[in-house]
């Protein structure tokens, strides 16, 4: 198996390194691991790509480049260059620092990896490891992910439908805000919506006397909807969440034939 990773936490991070050796278990000692990520922090760029600048790619070592550009620029670079047109068989995006559960997941430069990678027809998913008070203080705050992520992603891999001809699947997977040993299973789950928490900005002044803002985000520990993906990660379950690039509202079209 050959197996394209990227992240948005930027080559050097610590949950890339999980994602490495995740998908060394998966690859097998005649797989290929290909790593192409960020030079710097990409966290919250979405799906953005570097469309008005070209980006610099440097090979750091065998099998191994960083870009300036964001997970999903890394996926174009990673298929379009460095393997040259010889396809992946799957694209991982992640170990993510922190969850990308309800509407994490639409700010997400981890899962706009995925969603390229989809969008390119190479199955793909992130992964990303949920923080709480009973990860932060071990040793490995990855350890739920670094102990289940094979498993999952070979149970995913194996029922996943074939794919069709318009926008693919992906995967949003999160792992609890636990030790690995205290994981209780795996949950399919939809998207979730925290209901009483938000993204806002804080502002700053310089010594200088200019005004910053600083994006904040909301309480991680806030459950969506009960089934969802945040109030299973927060119930000791790894989520699994099925997601496609199409952003139509479906169940607002009839609705909406009215006013043709």
């Amino acid at each position: 198996m050959r197996i394209l990773l990227t992240n948005d936490d930027g080559i050097n991070a610590p949950g890339l390194a999980v994602l490495e050796a995740i998908a060394a278990d998966l690859a097998g000692p005649t797989g290929e691991v290909w790593v192409v990520a960020p030079a710097f922090e990409q966290s919250g760029v979405a799906h953005c790509i570097s469309y008005t600048h070209p980006m610099m790619i440097a090979k750091l070592d065998e099998r191994r480049f960083a870009t300036e550009g964001s997970p999903a620029d890394c996926v174009m670079a990673g298929l379009h260059d460095v393997l040259k047109g010889t396809r992946p068989d799957l694209v991982l995006s992640g170990v993510n620092r922190g969850n990308n559960s309800a509407e994490n997941a639409l700010y997400s430069g981890t899962l706009g990896g995925a969603m390229e990678a989809a969008l390119q027809g190479i199955p793909a998913m992130a992964l990303s490891q949920y923080y709480g008070p009973r990860n932060l203080g071990l040793d490995n705050p990855f350890e739920a992910a670094a102990q289940h992520g094979a498993e999952v992603i070979r149970r995913i891999h194996a029922a996943t439908p074939e794919a069709g001809e318009d926008y693919r699947l992906f995967y949003n997977i999160n792992f609890p805000p636990l030790p690995g040993a205290e994981v209780r299973g795996m949950r399919v789950a939809p998207q979730g919506y925290r209901r009483n928490t938000r993204f806002s900005v804080e502002p700053h002044s310089s010594p200088s006397g200019r005004r910053f803002l600083w994006i904040k985000g909301g309480n991680q520990q806030e459950p969506t909807e009960p089934g969802t993906d945040a109030a299973v990660n927060l119930d000791g379950y790894i989520s699994v969440t099925p997601m496609r690039a199409d952003l139509t509202a479906h169940d607002a079209l009839v609705a909406l034939k009215a006013i043709e």
